[in-house]
Protein backbone atom coordinates (compact mmCIF):
# COMPACT_ATOMS: atom_id res chain seq x y z
CA UNK A 1 0.00 0.00 0.00
CA UNK A 2 1.27 3.46 -0.88
CA UNK A 3 0.36 6.34 1.44
CA UNK A 4 0.16 9.94 0.19
CA UNK A 5 1.34 13.04 2.06
CA UNK A 6 2.55 10.81 4.89
CA UNK A 7 4.09 12.10 8.13
CA UNK A 8 7.57 10.73 8.83
CA UNK A 9 7.53 11.68 12.52
CA UNK A 10 7.33 8.09 13.74
CA UNK A 11 9.96 6.91 11.23
CA UNK A 12 12.89 9.03 12.44
CA UNK A 13 14.28 8.95 15.96
CA UNK A 14 14.61 12.73 16.12
CA UNK A 15 10.81 12.84 15.88
CA UNK A 16 10.87 15.50 13.16
CA UNK A 17 7.42 15.98 11.65
CA UNK A 18 8.47 16.16 7.99
CA UNK A 19 6.22 14.71 5.30
CA UNK A 20 6.77 12.44 2.31
CA UNK A 21 4.75 12.85 -0.86
CA UNK A 22 4.50 9.05 -0.92
CA UNK A 23 5.39 6.33 1.60
CA UNK A 24 5.44 2.56 1.37
CA UNK A 25 7.16 -0.54 2.77
CA UNK A 26 8.86 -3.54 1.18
CA UNK A 27 9.63 -6.97 2.64
CA UNK A 28 11.59 -8.47 -0.26
CA UNK A 29 13.49 -7.46 -3.40
CA UNK A 30 10.50 -8.14 -5.66
CA UNK A 31 8.32 -5.65 -3.78
CA UNK A 32 11.17 -3.13 -3.84
CA UNK A 33 11.56 -3.55 -7.62
CA UNK A 34 7.83 -3.05 -8.16
CA UNK A 35 7.76 0.16 -6.12
CA UNK A 36 10.88 1.58 -7.76
CA UNK A 37 9.42 0.88 -11.20
CA UNK A 38 6.05 2.41 -10.29
CA UNK A 39 7.73 5.57 -8.99
CA UNK A 40 10.69 5.64 -11.39
CA UNK A 41 10.13 9.32 -12.16
CA UNK A 42 10.20 10.32 -8.50
CA UNK A 43 13.07 10.80 -6.05
CA UNK A 44 13.30 7.94 -3.53
CA UNK A 45 14.64 7.51 -0.02
CA UNK A 46 15.27 4.13 1.61
CA UNK A 47 14.98 4.06 5.41
CA UNK A 48 15.39 1.42 8.09
CA UNK A 49 15.05 2.44 11.72
CA UNK A 50 15.46 6.16 10.93
CA UNK A 51 18.07 6.41 13.67
CA UNK A 52 20.78 8.09 11.61
CA UNK A 53 18.68 10.67 9.79
CA UNK A 54 17.96 14.37 10.20
CA UNK A 55 15.04 15.61 8.11
CA UNK A 56 15.36 19.32 7.34
CA UNK A 57 12.49 19.46 4.83
CA UNK A 58 9.58 17.53 3.37
CA UNK A 59 10.49 14.83 0.83
CA UNK A 60 8.94 15.34 -2.60
CA UNK A 61 9.19 11.71 -3.64
CA UNK A 62 8.66 8.24 -2.20
CA UNK A 63 10.09 7.04 1.10
CA UNK A 64 10.52 3.26 1.17
CA UNK A 65 10.88 1.49 4.51
CA UNK A 66 13.01 -1.64 4.45
CA UNK A 67 11.20 -4.43 6.33
CA UNK A 68 13.11 -7.45 5.00
CA UNK A 69 13.17 -9.90 7.89
CA UNK A 70 14.72 -13.23 8.81
CA UNK A 71 17.61 -14.73 10.80
CA UNK A 72 19.08 -17.94 9.37
CA UNK A 73 22.19 -19.98 10.13
CA UNK A 74 23.70 -20.78 6.73
CA UNK A 75 26.94 -22.36 7.91
CA UNK A 76 27.64 -24.13 11.20
CA UNK A 77 31.07 -25.39 12.34
CA UNK A 78 32.50 -26.48 15.68
CA UNK A 79 33.68 -22.95 16.45
CA UNK A 80 31.66 -20.52 14.32
CA UNK A 81 28.31 -19.87 12.71
CA UNK A 82 27.56 -17.82 9.62
CA UNK A 83 24.25 -16.01 10.08
CA UNK A 84 22.21 -14.31 7.35
CA UNK A 85 19.98 -11.50 8.63
CA UNK A 86 17.33 -9.52 6.80
CA UNK A 87 18.29 -5.86 6.48
CA UNK A 88 15.00 -4.72 8.00
CA UNK A 89 15.56 -6.54 11.30
CA UNK A 90 16.04 -4.39 14.39
CA UNK A 91 19.75 -4.38 15.27
CA UNK A 92 19.46 -4.66 19.04
CA UNK A 93 16.85 -7.41 18.82
CA UNK A 94 19.28 -9.30 16.59
CA UNK A 95 22.07 -8.84 19.17
CA UNK A 96 19.80 -10.25 21.89
CA UNK A 97 19.06 -13.23 19.61
CA UNK A 98 22.79 -13.94 19.23
CA UNK A 99 23.22 -13.89 23.00
CA UNK A 100 20.28 -16.25 23.52
CA UNK A 101 22.01 -18.67 21.13
CA UNK A 102 25.46 -18.08 22.70
CA UNK A 103 26.90 -16.68 19.47
CA UNK A 104 29.58 -14.12 20.32
CA UNK A 105 30.91 -11.14 18.41
CA UNK A 106 28.32 -8.37 18.54
CA UNK A 107 27.64 -8.15 22.29
CA UNK A 108 29.69 -4.92 22.51
CA UNK A 109 27.29 -3.41 19.97
CA UNK A 110 24.23 -3.86 22.17
CA UNK A 111 21.52 -1.16 22.23
CA UNK A 112 22.74 0.61 19.10
CA UNK A 113 19.54 1.93 17.47
CA UNK A 114 18.60 1.20 13.89
CA UNK A 115 18.32 -1.73 11.52
CA UNK A 116 20.69 -4.50 10.49
CA UNK A 117 20.93 -3.05 6.98
CA UNK A 118 22.40 0.18 8.29
CA UNK A 119 25.15 -1.60 10.24
CA UNK A 120 27.55 -2.20 7.31
CA UNK A 121 26.61 1.05 5.61
CA UNK A 122 27.88 2.95 8.66
CA UNK A 123 30.36 0.30 9.82
CA UNK A 124 28.78 0.77 13.23
CA UNK A 125 31.08 0.53 16.19
CA UNK A 126 31.15 0.86 19.97
CA UNK A 127 33.22 -0.20 22.95
CA UNK A 128 36.15 -1.55 20.97
CA UNK A 129 34.24 -3.43 18.25
CA UNK A 130 33.15 -2.54 14.70
CA UNK A 131 30.81 -4.44 12.40
CA UNK A 132 33.73 -5.17 10.06
CA UNK A 133 35.24 -7.37 12.79
CA UNK A 134 32.48 -9.97 12.31
CA UNK A 135 31.40 -9.17 8.76
CA UNK A 136 31.53 -11.86 6.06
CA UNK A 137 29.47 -10.58 3.13
CA UNK A 138 26.19 -8.92 2.21
CA UNK A 139 23.65 -8.85 -0.59
CA UNK A 140 22.43 -5.63 -2.15
CA UNK A 141 19.84 -4.84 -4.81
CA UNK A 142 21.26 -2.82 -7.71
CA UNK A 143 18.66 -0.19 -8.49
CA UNK A 144 19.63 0.40 -12.12
CA UNK A 145 19.75 -3.24 -13.26
CA UNK A 146 17.48 -4.94 -10.74
CA UNK A 147 20.19 -7.49 -10.01
CA UNK A 148 21.29 -8.65 -6.57
CA UNK A 149 25.04 -8.36 -6.02
CA UNK A 150 27.22 -9.97 -3.36
CA UNK A 151 29.78 -7.79 -1.56
CA UNK A 152 32.75 -9.21 0.34
CA UNK A 153 34.51 -7.59 3.29
CA UNK A 154 37.12 -6.07 0.99
CA UNK A 155 34.54 -4.80 -1.51
CA UNK A 156 32.67 -2.89 1.22
CA UNK A 157 35.79 -0.76 1.86
CA UNK A 158 35.02 -0.23 5.52
CA UNK A 159 36.53 2.73 7.35
CA UNK A 160 35.68 4.71 10.47
CA UNK A 161 31.87 5.01 10.17
CA UNK A 162 32.35 4.57 6.43
CA UNK A 163 31.70 2.10 3.63
CA UNK A 164 31.49 2.10 -0.15
CA UNK A 165 27.71 2.51 0.18
CA UNK A 166 28.12 6.01 1.64
CA UNK A 167 30.31 7.21 -1.22
CA UNK A 168 30.86 5.69 -4.69
CA UNK A 169 27.76 3.46 -4.48
CA UNK A 170 25.55 5.94 -2.66
CA UNK A 171 21.91 5.68 -3.82
CA UNK A 172 22.86 2.89 -6.24
CA UNK A 173 22.20 -0.11 -4.00
CA UNK A 174 19.73 -1.22 -1.35
CA UNK A 175 21.21 -3.63 1.20
CA UNK A 176 18.85 -6.60 1.54
CA UNK A 177 20.72 -9.16 3.67
CA UNK A 178 23.83 -9.12 5.87
CA UNK A 179 25.95 -12.18 6.70
CA UNK A 180 28.03 -12.17 9.88
CA UNK A 181 30.46 -14.79 11.21
CA UNK A 182 30.00 -15.27 14.95
CA UNK A 183 31.88 -17.40 17.48
CA UNK A 184 30.55 -20.20 19.66
CA UNK A 185 33.33 -19.90 22.23
CA UNK A 186 33.84 -16.18 22.20
CA UNK A 187 36.66 -14.62 24.19
CA UNK A 188 34.97 -11.45 25.38
CA UNK A 189 36.40 -8.03 24.63
CA UNK A 190 36.39 -5.81 27.72
CA UNK A 191 39.35 -3.63 26.75
CA UNK A 192 37.19 -0.52 26.63
CA UNK A 193 37.64 0.93 30.10
CA UNK A 194 34.00 1.66 30.83
CA UNK A 195 33.05 -2.00 30.32
CA UNK A 196 35.62 -3.24 32.83
CA UNK A 197 34.49 -0.66 35.35
CA UNK A 198 30.84 -1.59 34.90
CA UNK A 199 31.61 -5.31 35.24
CA UNK A 200 33.49 -4.61 38.46
CA UNK A 201 30.50 -2.62 39.73
CA UNK A 202 28.30 -5.63 38.89
CA UNK A 203 30.69 -7.93 40.79
CA UNK A 204 31.60 -9.98 37.70
CA UNK A 205 35.20 -11.16 37.27
CA UNK A 206 34.75 -13.82 34.53
CA UNK A 207 32.23 -12.24 32.17
CA UNK A 208 30.18 -14.05 29.54
CA UNK A 209 28.94 -12.41 26.34
CA UNK A 210 25.64 -11.79 28.15
CA UNK A 211 27.49 -10.03 30.97
CA UNK A 212 29.30 -7.81 28.47
CA UNK A 213 26.02 -7.02 26.71
CA UNK A 214 24.36 -6.14 30.03
CA UNK A 215 27.31 -3.92 30.94
CA UNK A 216 27.15 -2.10 27.60
CA UNK A 217 23.38 -1.65 27.95
CA UNK A 218 23.82 -0.22 31.46
CA UNK A 219 26.52 2.19 30.28
CA UNK A 220 24.52 3.38 27.28
CA UNK A 221 21.32 3.81 29.30
CA UNK A 222 23.19 5.87 31.89
CA UNK A 223 24.53 8.30 29.29
CA UNK A 224 22.26 8.25 26.26
CA UNK A 225 18.62 9.35 26.09
CA UNK A 226 15.98 6.88 24.90
CA UNK A 227 14.75 8.13 21.47
CA UNK A 228 11.20 7.10 22.39
CA UNK A 229 11.35 9.58 25.28
CA UNK A 230 13.64 12.31 23.91
CA UNK A 231 14.23 12.71 20.18
CA UNK A 232 17.84 12.07 19.15
CA UNK A 233 19.98 10.14 16.68
CA UNK A 234 22.68 8.96 19.06
CA UNK A 235 26.15 10.33 18.34
CA UNK A 236 25.67 13.28 16.00
CA UNK A 237 29.37 13.84 15.27
CA UNK A 238 32.25 11.56 14.34
CA UNK A 239 35.37 11.53 16.48
CA UNK A 240 37.77 13.59 14.33
CA UNK A 241 40.89 11.89 12.95
CA UNK A 242 43.61 14.52 12.57
CA UNK A 243 47.30 14.90 11.79
CA UNK A 244 49.61 14.32 14.73
CA UNK A 245 50.62 18.00 14.70
CA UNK A 246 47.02 19.10 15.35
CA UNK A 247 46.66 16.56 18.15
CA UNK A 248 49.94 17.77 19.68
CA UNK A 249 48.67 21.36 19.58
CA UNK A 250 45.53 20.31 21.45
CA UNK A 251 47.62 18.42 24.02
CA UNK A 252 49.84 21.43 24.57
CA UNK A 253 46.85 23.50 25.64
CA UNK A 254 44.95 20.65 27.30
CA UNK A 255 47.40 18.03 28.67
CA UNK A 256 44.59 15.71 29.81
CA UNK A 257 42.77 15.65 26.47
CA UNK A 258 41.78 12.08 25.46
CA UNK A 259 43.70 11.27 22.26
CA UNK A 260 44.00 7.86 20.63
CA UNK A 261 46.20 6.41 17.87
CA UNK A 262 44.66 6.08 14.42
CA UNK A 263 45.79 4.70 11.08
CA UNK A 264 48.69 6.14 9.07
CA UNK A 265 50.21 7.94 12.03
CA UNK A 266 47.14 10.08 12.61
CA UNK A 267 45.38 10.68 15.92
CA UNK A 268 41.73 10.37 16.93
CA UNK A 269 40.25 13.03 19.20
CA UNK A 270 37.10 12.64 21.29
CA UNK A 271 34.43 14.86 19.73
CA UNK A 272 32.34 14.76 22.90
CA UNK A 273 35.26 16.00 24.98
CA UNK A 274 35.89 18.89 22.56
CA UNK A 275 32.22 19.91 22.62
CA UNK A 276 32.09 19.72 26.40
CA UNK A 277 35.27 21.77 26.81
CA UNK A 278 33.76 24.42 24.54
CA UNK A 279 30.81 24.76 26.93
CA UNK A 280 28.07 23.21 24.80
CA UNK A 281 27.16 20.24 27.00
CA UNK A 282 23.65 20.69 28.39
CA UNK A 283 23.05 23.88 26.42
CA UNK A 284 19.53 24.47 25.10
CA UNK A 285 18.76 26.51 21.99
CA UNK A 286 15.04 26.94 21.38
CA UNK A 287 13.40 23.50 21.30
CA UNK A 288 16.66 21.59 20.80
CA UNK A 289 20.00 21.31 22.52
CA UNK A 290 23.03 19.27 23.55
CA UNK A 291 22.27 16.46 25.97
CA UNK A 292 23.24 17.13 29.57
CA UNK A 293 24.99 13.76 30.02
CA UNK A 294 26.58 13.22 26.60
CA UNK A 295 27.86 16.13 24.53
CA UNK A 296 27.91 14.04 21.33
CA UNK A 297 24.12 13.79 21.37
CA UNK A 298 21.87 16.55 20.02
CA UNK A 299 18.27 16.32 21.19
CA UNK A 300 14.81 17.47 20.20
CA UNK A 301 12.97 18.61 23.32
CA UNK A 302 9.73 18.69 21.35
CA UNK A 303 8.63 20.76 18.39
CA UNK A 304 12.09 21.41 16.98
CA UNK A 305 12.56 21.44 13.22
CA UNK A 306 15.36 19.66 11.45
CA UNK A 307 16.73 23.02 10.33
CA UNK A 308 17.00 24.20 13.94
CA UNK A 309 18.96 21.08 14.92
CA UNK A 310 21.15 21.46 11.84
CA UNK A 311 21.76 25.11 12.75
CA UNK A 312 22.81 24.07 16.26
CA UNK A 313 25.24 21.53 14.81
CA UNK A 314 26.69 24.20 12.49
CA UNK A 315 27.26 26.55 15.43
CA UNK A 316 29.06 23.78 17.33
CA UNK A 317 31.24 22.94 14.32
CA UNK A 318 32.23 26.59 13.89
CA UNK A 319 33.01 26.99 17.59
CA UNK A 320 35.19 23.86 17.75
CA UNK A 321 37.05 24.98 14.65
CA UNK A 322 37.73 28.37 16.21
CA UNK A 323 38.75 27.05 19.63
CA UNK A 324 40.73 23.93 18.66
CA UNK A 325 41.50 24.18 14.95
CA UNK A 326 39.60 20.91 14.48
CA UNK A 327 36.76 20.38 12.02
CA UNK A 328 33.96 18.14 13.27
CA UNK A 329 32.05 16.03 10.78
CA UNK A 330 28.38 15.08 11.17
CA UNK A 331 27.75 11.35 11.50
CA UNK A 332 24.03 11.51 10.68
CA UNK A 333 22.61 11.72 7.16
CA UNK A 334 21.09 15.11 6.39
CA UNK A 335 18.08 15.36 4.12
Amino acid sequence: MVEKNSSLKSYNTFGIDAKAAYFSRFSNSKELATLLQEFKNHPFLIIGGGSNLLLTKDFDGIVLKNEISGKNIIEDTADTVLVKIGAGENWHEFVLWTIENNFGGVENLSLIPGSVGASPMQNIGAYGVEIKDVFDHLYAYHIETGETHRFSLEECQFGYRESVFKHSFRNQYVITEVCLKLEKNRKVNTTYGAIEQELQRMGISSPTIRDVSNAVIAIRQSKLPNPSELGNAGSFFKNPVVDAAIADAVLEKFPTAPIYPAENGKKKLAAGWLIEQAGWKGKTVGCCGVHKLQALVLVNYGGSTGNQIYGLSSAIIADIQEKFGVTLEREVNIL
